[in-house]
């Protein structure tokens, strides 16, 4: 599934589909990076809903206060692209290609 074959595109080495991602065995191939990323839920919503209090064991009925996001999938892309930077960040750092410290 992920065998993508490699040719000359305008004197560039590319592959000529991406089925990777961009990445194969973990090395990067030059294509672009493709992710399929899932996000739970939010833990909290501004609704009534039922639990359990665990003290008297009986049911109850709580209501969380405060400002709620009833989805994150606004914010779903520039979380990825950023988490992304920081993994390639760290991965350009622990392979040497950028120095620990930058010099003024």
């Amino acid at each position: 599934e992920d065998n993508d074959e490699y040719t000359i595109r305008d004197g560039k080495i590319v592959t000529l589909t991406n089925r990777s991602g961009g990445v194969l065995g973990g090395l990067s191939t030059g294509m672009p990076l493709i992710f399929r990323a899932a996000f739970k839920p939010p833990s909290s919503i501004a609704k009534k809903q039922k639990t359990v209090d665990l003290k008297t064991m009986k049911e109850v009925e709580i209501t969380v206060k405060g400002r709620h996001d009833p989805c994150v999938v606004p914010r779903a892309v520039p979380i990825v692209e950023a988490v992304t930077a920081i993994v390639l960040a760290d991965l350009a750092l622990r392979g040497g290609y950028i120095p620990a410290v930058l010099e003024k």
